[in-house]
């Protein structure tokens, strides 16, 4: 069930928030869990099966790995490494078992032969709930928090239906407090999180779905000319990035009707001054969870230099095999980590910029950032290439036919508008204006996304046809 959708915006979520505010405060984690259960067989069907024994193997791992249970530090290490094998082990094999046999298959055909290739149905919102359960376990192990001891409370936090599908990666001490801290006044809690609500059902129905049309054109495989290619990268720049941050706008909003405060996933990633600084702005959440996971535990920037390029190398390339099991995400990945290797090389990543000095880098990292949704967005690398080969050799013609007949005069006003966020300030994010922001400005941004930005995507909604979130794949 996506959040944009007739089902979920009149019938699903007010039921739940009702449910919320009518039944005792000490309910609420159970209505959520409950709700959240739902939500998730809606979409996946028995796949929910797989997700509660998921649920129940971290929930036993925890108070195994505790530091106040009283086992030895070889058993909960053992206990650690046993629980986090088991959940990159299911990842491994829902998500990348059918790339590895293709693969297989490939090489022995090479030599004359063949072999089994493997399909699957992927559990949505596998990659999510994963690394939900490696941070708890993880962080209980450190001693970050204690185990939870009661499943039910175990339940919300893991399924909860804002963040299960595609994030923010809330990490369990980010937010254990909170599932224990019932907020009493629970329509305080629901004005303030539905104008970040409405805000992102906007950026998802109003930009991204808009402008879509047009990258699926671009990346449709027929020829393109030089002129459409940048047009479409353009478009599925703009698109990626409304459709997940609105998605994580839409995430945190609901979080906040329920009494939950999520993480800040996006900070204006298309104003960042360089690559390094685009990964501290772009999915907040999962950068924080590969450095505190993996590049850290790897020995960070502590083991001399060429380590710490190895290491970056390292992350990058899981980050971009995270996103999806081919050759595309891999490069991406690799293309972004060899990035943030040459701005450690060059000082680039840490020189402070201000004012007019900005607009180069700006430009540049927007760029290079642009050149790496090309592998992101196309569905083999031969495409990829091809795209890039186009977009770098001059065509000397306008607009392919395909592109063309996409530009609607309504998509070239929404694209045009949208690109303008690279323009905006560097500092200026909405999310947390909309949050936090005092005085007259605030006030009116929340009321525009309240009574004009929300009920004019619910219009689209109604009389429009569903368009899945992008990072629903992943």
């Amino acid at each position: 069930m996506s959040f944009a959708t007739p089902m979920f915006l009149w019938v699903f979520l007010p039921v739940v928030l009702v449910l919320v505010w009518t039944l005792p405060a000490r309910w609420r984690n159970g209505v959520v869990a409950l709700a959240s259960l739902v939500f998730y067989t809606w979409g996946g069907g028995p796949f929910v099966l797989g997700l509660l024994a998921c649920i129940v193997a971290n929930f036993v791992g925890g108070l195994l790995v505790d530091t106040e249970r009283g086992l030895g530090p070889r058993a909960r290490r053992v206990a650690l490494v046993t629980v986090v094998a088991l959940d990159l082990g299911l990842l491994g094999v829902w998500k990348y078992a059918g790339f590895a046999s293709r693969q297989v298959d490939a090489l022995a055909e090479l030599f004359g032969g063949s072999s089994p290739v493997i399909t699957l149905g992927l559990p949505i919102g596998i990659s999510f709930f994963t690394f939900h359960h490696i941070s708890y376990v993880v962080d209980v192990y450190r001693g970050s928090k204690r185990a939870q001891r009661n499943l039910l409370t175990f339940v919300t936090y893991i399924a909860m239906f804002p963040q299960l599908i595609a994030g923010p990666i809330v990490r369990y001490h980010e937010i254990a407090d909170q599932l224990h801290e019932v907020r009493k006044d629970r329509f305080a809690d629901f004005a303030a999180g539905f104008p970040r609500f409405g805000m992102g059902l906007a950026k998802k129905v109003v930009v991204a779905d808009t402008v879509a049309p047009v990258a699926d054109a671009a990346f449709s495989g027929q020829p393109l000319t030089t002129t459409a290619a940048w047009v479409g990268v353009l478009a599925y720049t703009i698109q990626i990035y409304f459709d997940f941050s609105g998605y994580s706008d839409m995430a945190i909003g609901l979080a906040r009707m329920l009494g939950f405060r999520f993480p800040e996933n996006f900070a204006r990633p298309y104003s960042a001054v360089s690559v390094t600084d685009f990964w501290r702005r772009w999915h907040m959440s999962l950068s924080r969870w590969f450095r505190d996971y993996v590049y850290i535990p790897l020995g960070g920037n502590r083991s001399g230099t060429g380590r710490t390029y190895l290491n970056l190398l390292t992350v990058f390339v899981l980050t971009g095999f995270w996103h999806g099991a081919a050759w595309t995400f891999l490069v991406w990945g690799l293309f972004h980590g060899m990035l943030l290797v040459v701005e450690r090389l060059t000082g680039l990543g840490r020189r402070e910029w201000s004012g007019l000095a900005t607009v180069l880098p700006r430009a540049v990292t927007f760029l290079l950032v642009m050149v790496g949704w090309v592998f992101f967005r196309s569905g083999s690398m031969e495409q990829a290439l091809e795209v890039l080969r186009v977009m770098v050799v001059p065509t000397g013609e306008g607009l392919s036919d395909v592109v063309a007949v996409s530009l609607t005069n309504q998509r070239v006003v929404v694209l045009a508008l949208a690109a303008l966020v690279v323009l905006m300030p560097r500092d200026l994010v909405l999310g947390r204006v909309l949050d936090t922001g005092r005085g007259v400005g605030a006030a009116a941004a929340r009321a525009i996304a309240s009574w004009v930005a929300a009920p004019a995507a619910g219009v689209l909604v109604a009389v429009g046809t569903l368009s899945p979130f992008l990072y629903f794949q992943f």
